[in-house]
């Protein structure tokens, strides 16, 4: 079983993960998951936190010579802007966070719970989801995420170029669109306002066969969709087609499935066809060989320049909300943190499909359960 645990609070001296179940023989690239978090930090919009940290992060254990030894794994960021115990208590709580109802629910004041609550956790998430993603390239699985819009403004991907993501200010596919973008963030920015978006990813090189249809709980599309929404912010997460499945009748929604014969050994798909793919790769819960996409609706960060109406937790009488340095928009973040948390759970499903202490193990695993796949199907009906 491969999981992690992450602690630490926004203003504190460092941020920690543990990561149990990752198999050995994995070489980590530090460099990789630095530029991880070097890109999670960028994107139009960020405030002036992102100037302040350079996460760079630190391996305390589970590596010998640089590659996993399959116990658990120690991931920590320090936080360069530590002040945690200079912060005063916020007087008023901000509408849309955490304030009211964690101070009530722990029974402590407003900042023991926003320093945790902060989206400044979602750099470790980062930098488990790049580990992650040293596994699934070492068996061909890539994750790739991107802005498909933000602020309202529609942002159609034109190709999966990884080059034009990365030199595209806001992190999207379509540089045409790029400059009305920024417009609108600048004036969200004059406003005093904030934006949200959406985000895609998209996994490709899956085998068929991660996650199952026999219990809730393990199927893979439950399981993106409690990791993505566990993320700060993230209101919507939708699979495939998602909310437009139900605007259409069956036919226009269902996936045909066609049969090449001749098809090489390795094919994942064993020959089988679709012309589309409406179900974003995964049906009963499982991945059925097609890419998988995931789509993450982020909400506008409710930490407001102009502030919002609130109440003086003393007095109760009204006062404008706190305001926490915060950003106008870190939907380009999101698209970062969306693509590497849906990384890790795709190499949990690897992992607990394909059983093995080792990268070599998986590999093997892996060999074995496709000649097996491969083998019924040619005996189909034969039995």
């Amino acid at each position: 079983m491969l999981r992690y645990l992450t602690a630490g609070e926004s203003h504190g001296p460092a941020l920690t993960a543990i990561v149990e179940g990752f198999p050995s023989g994995v070489t980590i690239d530090a460099a990789f998951i630095n530029h991880e978090l070097k890109r999670r930090q960028g994107g139009y919009g960020r405030g002036k936190r992102q100037t302040l940290e350079t996460d760079l992060v630190i391996v305390d254990s589970g590596t010998f010579h640089g590659v996993t030894t399959g116990a658990p794994i120690t991931l920590r960021l320090i936080n360069n802007d530590a002040k945690l115990e200079r912060l005063q208590e916020p007087s008023s709580p901000r509408g849309g966070h955490i304030d009211l109802a964690g101070a009530i629910n722990y029974q402590t004041g407003i900042r023991q719970v926003l320093e945790r609550a902060s989206a400044r956790e979602t750099a470790l998430r980062v930098a488990v989801g790049a580990l992650a993603k040293l596994l699934l390239r070492a068996i061909e699985i890539q994750v790739f995420g991107y802005v498909r819009e933000l602020g309202g403004i529609e942002a159609v991907p034109l190709s999966l170029d990884e080059a034009i993501r990365d030199a595209s200010p806001v992190y999207t596919l379509n540089p045409s669109v790029d400059a009305a973008i920024v417009a609108a963030i600048d004036a969200a920015r004059e406003a005093g306002d904030t934006l949200g978006g959406i985000t895609e990813t998209i996994v490709t090189g899956c085998p068929i066969g991660l996650g199952s249809h026999a219990q809730w709980d393990r199927k893979l599309d439950a399981r993106l969709a409690l990791a993505v929404m566990s993320i700060q912010a993230i209101k919507g997460v939708e699979i495939g087609l998602g909310i437009e499945a139900a605007k259409r009748p069956g036919s226009k929604v269902m996936d045909p499935i066609a049969f090449e014969a001749g098809f090489p050994e390795d094919d994942r798909l064993f020959g089988f066809r679709r012309p589309t793919n409406n179900a974003g790769g995964i049906e009963g819960g499982t991945s059925n060989g097609m890419p998988i996409v995931v789509r993450a609706a982020k909400k506008p960060i409710s930490t407001l320049a102009s502030r919002g109406p609130s109440v003086n937790m003393t007095t109760k009488s009204p006062q404008p909300a706190a305001y926490e340095r915060s950003d106008v928009c870190a939907v380009p973040a999101a698209s970062v943190i969306v693509e590497n948390v849906i990384a890790f759970e795709i190499a949990a499903a690897v992992v607990e499909k394909y059983v093995g202490t080792s990268l070599d193990a998986i590999r093997a695993s892996m060999r074995a359960i496709h000649e097996l796949d491969r083998a019924r199907l040619e005996r189909w009906g034969a039995e």
